[in-house]
């Protein structure tokens, strides 16, 4: 496949007065119909980067003919690492859908984007299209969380227990300058007992741009309800299960999910 230029750079901001420096890198070529366009932002799982998200935002564009922006939060990849004794807040992805996004789109001058989530980044897609709608043209959630289920937690319980004892934390230093910082970062926060009630159903409801939401059947963090709770609330919501696929639909199915996406955004 013909992979499109991917430029990187980094960026400083101060949401909140906190200062960071934010890894990012732009898919797709200089093209006239990709410059005309809304651009596409992917925004990471819990776990991830921009280099995590490997040639998916790229195999994207071709498809969409359209320019894409990936960054790495806080605490991720070759961004500012979050020192080890600095817990996550609980609200930490409402602040990053509110305080954080915002500001990195102004300060690239990104007009009405995309937004293309999986995990923790489509929760973030989520409350952004619910609080801010103006700013975008829709969203795309994969995997996304509106509440805590007890599947999820039992699924970060293994993946601490894969970072301790097995090969996780090697593989996630491929992606990340701090691997204890992104991992315990993530790790801690769902698992902390005050987060248990944590949901955004009520935003779910004031979401009026259109939603394309996907899940893995199998999704090991996840049951379907935290597709078909969006659907219900937001009926402008579109449905698409990837069949025998767990938590992982853009890495499983990768073409599959980029003639979706791009035929959703198409419409």
């Amino acid at each position: 496949m013909d992979i499109p230029f991917a430029m990187t750079g980094f960026l400083s901001l101060a949401p909140r007065g906190k200062p960071q420096t934010l890894e990012y890198a732009w898919f797709g070529r200089e093209a006239e119909e990709a410059e005309s366009a809304p651009a596409l932002v992917f925004l990471h799982e819990g776990l991830g980067s921009v280099a995590a998200w490997r040639q998916f935002p790229a195999r994207v564009c071709a498809v969409a003919k359209r320019r894409a922006l990936a960054y790495s939060r806080y605490g991720y990849g070759a961004s500012t690492p979050r020192p080890h004794a600095e817990a996550f807040p609980l609200d930490y992805l409402e602040r990053e859908a509110l305080d954080v996004l915002p500001a990195l789109l102004d300060a690239l001058r990104i007009e009405k984007p995309w937004l293309v989530g999986h995990s923790d980044g489509g929760s973030i897609a989520l409350i952004a299209a619910a609080r801010d709608a103006g700013r975008y043209s829709g969203i795309v959630t994969i995997a996304s969380h509106y509440r805590v289920e007890e599947i999820c937690l039992k699924g970060i319980e293994r993946a601490r227990v894969a970072y301790e004892t097995g090969t996780l934390r090697e593989k996630l230093a491929r992606c990340h300058a701090d691997t204890d910082s992104a991992f315990h970062g993530w790790c801690d926060a769902w698992l902390d007992p005050a987060r248990r009630g944590w949901n955004v159903a009520a935003d779910l409801k004031r979401i009026t741009l259109p939603v394309l939401a996907i899940q893995g059947r199998q999704d090991e963090y996840a049951t379907l309800d935290q597709i078909e709770a969006i659907a219900r609330a937001a009926p402008q919501t579109e449905l698409l299960v990837i069949e025998n696929c767990g938590h992982f639909p853009h890495i499983v199915a990768p073409q599959a999910m980029a003639e979706a996406i791009a035929a959703f955004v198409a419409r």
